[in-house]
Parts: structure tokens; sequence; C-alpha cells
């Protein structure tokens, strides 16, 4: 969530970033209901302090009236024990006063948090306008030495490419008819060469992540509850995208969610927590199976590897200092780490700056890699007649401090201070949807495919998937 005094300060800054994501928040009415909480928490607390300053003025006042009471007669006696019924009911009457306040409180409150929570981190200065990811920028690409994308497939290898669909049948590598037998539609099974590759692929990511750059790796739920998914920032806006588990009406204390990501339990192991700045930047790194409903994603995708319910992932987590040049480093080495990984698959790709209107309520910046896949139909302006593709295959995203203020995680600096952490987070390896163009690009006339270099030791040297 945004800080809260930067927003009185200059709520322009938010109406513009909120404008310019496409988010509809009332900023105005954030801001009259948060001057009214503070307002009443205000007169609240003052009330408070005279209660308690009363509640310890009053008993000698009181003792001393009663001690004179004893001896007093007619009238003397009718005005002390008014005096002392007027002092004994002071609390009373602060007390009623509190708690009337406490309900206008509770009134306002939840409309207060409601709204904070909609208001979406502004865009970066350096982030390009623009409402949906046609208006993203193309900032760099990379080609390995044997395959140019300003050409064909056909051009390049020689033969027309099958696509992915095509491939797993014919090699017998998913099952798409069971999967859907089993689960319903996006759903899959792996099979055979089809699931070894799978299992590599996350082998490689994760082993190249924790052993090169010194990311600790993690195993943590994939069930998480409600507070988790608020605190990351994923409710409420993608409420409609997560599957949700109604433990409560089973007599639970809590519901449970699924979580899209490994993003969600990374992020969430730290909440509530003070650390010190010594332990920064924490690097962590998990791999687990993500679920997403794909609502409001019918027709789109619907058929092969592309856009699925379920599928496994390497996620990379950077906790790091308050700083926004620090922030930027992290973002840049997080992207050099896709690239690399991309470049040893020998897999061309290209970096793309997303529009403003494509970064989500959370990121202040967001980088997406995308694969080139052969196969993928597109209305991309480069092949019109929709001979293959670009498909994002990884996001890198800049959150500042918008994820560890929701989850009121911050560090203490040498100061003594406490301050709220940044965040960034990337994915490594997302798969099924990385085996597109990995069984793409490596399929060979003879409808075998050959298993990418990097790969084969975690394929017992196996060389090809099918023909030789």
């Amino acid at each position: 969530m945004i800080d809260l005094k930067l927003l009185r300060q200059d709520p322009d800054v938010y109406r513009q970033g909120a404008r310019a994501k496409g988010v509809d928040v009332d900023i105005d009415e954030l801001l009259h209901l948060d001057e009214q909480r503070r307002s009443l928490i205000t007169e609240q607390e003052s009330k408070r302090a005279d209660q308690k300053r009363i509640s310890k003025e009053i008993g000698p006042q009181i003792g001393k009236l009663r001690g004179q009471l004893k001896q007093a007669e007619g009238d003397d006696r009718s005005q002390m024990e008014t005096a002392i019924a007027e002092l004994e009911q002071k609390p009373s009457a602060l007390k009623e006063e509190i708690q009337t306040l406490d309900k206008k409180l509770n009134e306002v409150e939840p409309k207060w948090r409601q709204l904070w929570l909609k208001v979406p981190q502004p865009p970066d200065s350096d982030v390009p306008p623009g409402k949906t990811s046609d208006d993203n920028v193309e900032l760099r690409r990379w080609n390995p030495s044997w395959f140019d994308t300003s050409k064909t497939f056909e051009q390049n290898q020689g033969f027309p490419p099958k696509t992915h669909l095509q491939l797993v049948k014919d090699l017998d590598l998913v099952d798409f008819e069971r999967g859907v037998k089993l689960a319903g539609t996006r759903s899959y099974i792996l099979k055979g060469d089809g699931a070894r590759l799978h299992q590599a692929v996350l082998r490689l990511a994760l082993d190249y992540i924790v052993n090169e750059h010194g990311f600790t790796c993690l195993s943590a739920p994939v069930l998480v509850r409600e507070e988790c998914m608020v605190g990351t920032g994923f409710f409420p806006t993608g409420r409609d995208q997560a599957y949700h588990i109604e433990e409560s009406l089973r007599g639970a204390g809590h519901d449970l969610f699924l979580t899209g990501t490994g993003e969600v339990s990374l992020m969430g192991l730290h909440s509530d927590e003070i650390l010190d700045e010594s332990m920064l930047p924490l690097k962590y790194a998990t791999v687990s199976t993500c679920f997403r409903r794909e609502a409001g994603a019918a027709g789109k995708d619907t058929a092969g590897l592309y856009r699925v319910h379920q599928f496994d992932k390497v996620e990379q987590v950077i906790i790091c200092r308050a700083d926004e040049d620090e922030s930027r480093h992290w973002h840049k080495t997080m992207i050099g780490i896709i690239e690399t990984l991309m470049q040893r698959l020998e897999l061309p790709h290209r970096l793309v700056q997303c529009c403003a209107g494509d970064l989500g309520p959370k990121n202040a910046d967001m980088i997406d890699i995308e694969g080139w896949m052969p196969g993928r139909s597109t209305d991309d302006k480069e092949n019109p007649s929709g001979g293959g593709g670009w498909g994002e295959t990884h996001s890198a995203s800049r959150l500042y401090d918008y994820q560890c203020r929701r989850l009121n995680m911050r560090y203490r600096d040498s100061s003594g201070s406490t301050v709220f952490c940044h965040s960034l987070n990337n994915t490594v390896a997302a798969s099924p949807r990385i085996l597109i163009p990995i069984l793409e690009m490596y399929q060979n006339e003879d409808g075998s495919v050959t298993i990418p270099q990097v790969l084969r030791p975690y394929m017992n040297d196996q060389e090809r998937i099918g023909s030789s």
C-alpha cells in the first residue's frame, strides 16, 4: 500500500498514478475518510487521557468528601452527596463518550482501509504511458547464432514448423484429454519425456539461481491465509484469479487460498517482523506449484500449454533496504539472471518495457521477457501471416515498499529507526509454458526434438526426444 503521509502531501501524484494504471479509486474520498479517522482518534485519545487523569484525581477527592460527610448535616451533607455523585459520574460519562467514538471509528475504518488498499503504486517516471500490453515497448532482443527472428522458421531451418500441440501429440508428451477428464478445461498430464523435460528445466533454474547467485532455496506453503494475499497485493484486485478454499464453513478459524506464485509465501515469511539491516538483502528462491483461475481469459490461449490452471515455477524474491538506487540495481540483476538463463537454453527472447497500464496495481516498474514461439499464432506486425510470435515467459517487478508496508515488514537501520523494506520479484522458470519455445525451436524435420545441451545432464545425457 502507499504511504498515506505522501498521499496527504501530494495527492495529485496518486490521482495521476491511478489514471495512468486505469484504476478507479476515489482519492478525495480516501482523504476525507482519513481526516475523519485521524480526528476521531485524536478526540478518543484526548478523552482517554482525561479519563485516566480524572480517575487518578477524583479518588482522593471522593475519599476526602466521604470523610467530611460523616460529620456533615443538613444542606452541607446534601451538597457533599451531590458533589460525590458528580465526581463518580465523570469517568462513566467519559467512558460513554469514548464508546460512541469507538462506534464511529468502527464505521469509518473499514471504508478507509478498503480505499487505501485500492490505491495503486504510481508508475515510475521513466515508465512509458499506455493502456494495455499493445503499448509496451521492446528494449532489446537476443538470438542464438543459428536462428534469426526477423525470418520465418522455415527460412531459418528449411522446413515448416509444427506447433507444440502437434509435437506433444506426435511424441506422446502430453495427454490433454485425460487431464480435462480429471480436472476440466486448461488441464493436462505431462508424460514420459515431456514430464522429464519439465523437471529438467525446473532443476536447471533452481541450481543456477542457488549455486551461481547465492539465493536461499525455501520450501513454502502454496495454501495461505487471506492476509498473505492482501499483504502481497494480490487482493483485493486479483481475488477473482485465486482458488478459494472455504475452511470456515467446515468449522475452521479461517479460509485458505491457493497461491498463483511462490512470491506470496516468500514475501509473507517476514510479515510483522523487524529485521536487522545487516540481514539485507534477503535473496529467496522456491519451486512451487501455482494455481490460477484465469478468470476473464475465456477464449484466449485455451488450447495447449500456454495458459493453464496449474503449473510449476521457480520464483526469485529480493528484500532489500529502502533505497531506490539499490532497488533499481537488483531489478537489473534479476533481469540479467533471466537473460543468461535464456541464452544458455539458446532461446530467442526479447525484453519488453511494460507501459503504465500494464503494470498492475503493485508495481512501480515491470519488465517482461518474451520467448519466440514459432508455432504461436499472433497478430504480430513482424509476422502478419501468423507464422510465429512472442510469448511472455518471465516478468521482473520492482515494488519499492508497497508490499512491505502492507505486510508490515521493516528493518532497523544504523540510526535505530525502523524503515519499511523494498521488495522485488521475478520468474526464473515457469513450466510447462517454457516448454513451448523449447519444443518448437528445437524441433527437427524428422519430427524429433533435440534436447538443449544445458538440459541434457538432467535427462541422463539424452540428446533427442523421438526419432534419431
